[in-house]
C-alpha cells in the first residue's frame, strides 16, 4: 500500500487540503469571492444607474425633438401663409401696374384722337379758307370784291379756330 502512487497522491491531496485548512485560504478564499462579488454587484448597480440616466435623457431629448419639429412645422406654415399672401400681394400690385398703364395708353390715344381731329380740322379749314378765296376771287373782281374777300376770310377763321 505505501508503495503505490495512488496512496501517495491520496496522502498528498489530503496534505493539501489541510494545509489549505491551516493556512484559512476556504476564508480568505470565500472573503475575496465575497469583495468580487460585492464590486460586482456595485458595478451592476453603477451600470443601473447610468441606463436610468440615459434613458431619462433619450426620454428629454425625444421631447425636444418632437418640440423641434413641431416649431419647424410650424414655421413652414407661417413660411407658406406668407409666401402666399406675398403672392397675393404682388399680383394685385401688377394687376394694378397694368390698369393704370392701360389707363395712360388710352390717354395717350385719346389725346392723339383729339390732335387728329384739332389737325383734320386745321386743314379743312386752311383748304376752305384758299377755296373760299379762290372761288371769291373769281366771283368778285375789282375793289369791292378785294374788301369782301378780306371781310370774309377774317370772319371764317375767327369762326373756325
Amino acid at each position: 500500500m505505501l508503495g503505490d502512487a495512488e496512496t501517495w497522491v491520496a496522502v498528498a491531496f489530503i496534505l493539501f487540503v489541510a494545509l489549505l485548512v491551516y493556512l484559512k485560504a476556504p476564508s480568505k478564499l470565500m472573503a475575496m469571492l465575497d469583495e468580487r462579488s460585492a464590486r460586482i454587484a456595485k458595478e451592476l448597480a453603477e451600470a443601473r444607474k447610468l441606463r436610468e440616466e440615459a434613458q431619462a435623457l433619450l426620454t428629454e431629448y425625444q421631447g425636444k425633438r418632437a418640440e423641434a419639429e413641431a416649431t419647424a412645422t410650424q414655421i413652414i406654415e407661417q413660411a407658406k401663409k406668407e409666401a402666399e399672401a406675398y403672392a397675393i400681394e404682388v399680383r394685385q400690385k401688377l394687376a394694378d401696374t397694368v390698369a393704370r398703364r392701360i389707363r395712360q395708353v388710352e390717354q395717350k390715344i385719346a389725346q392723339a384722337e383729339q390732335q387728329a381731329v384739332k389737325d383734320v380740322r386745321s386743314t379743312v379749314t386752311d383748304l376752305a379758307i384758299g377755296a373760299a378765296t379762290e372761288l371769291l376771287r373769281t366771283a368778285a373782281k375789282g375793289e369791292k370784291g378785294v374788301a369782301l374777300i378780306k371781310d370774309s376770310i377774317k370772319a371764317v377763321r375767327s369762326r373756325l379756330h
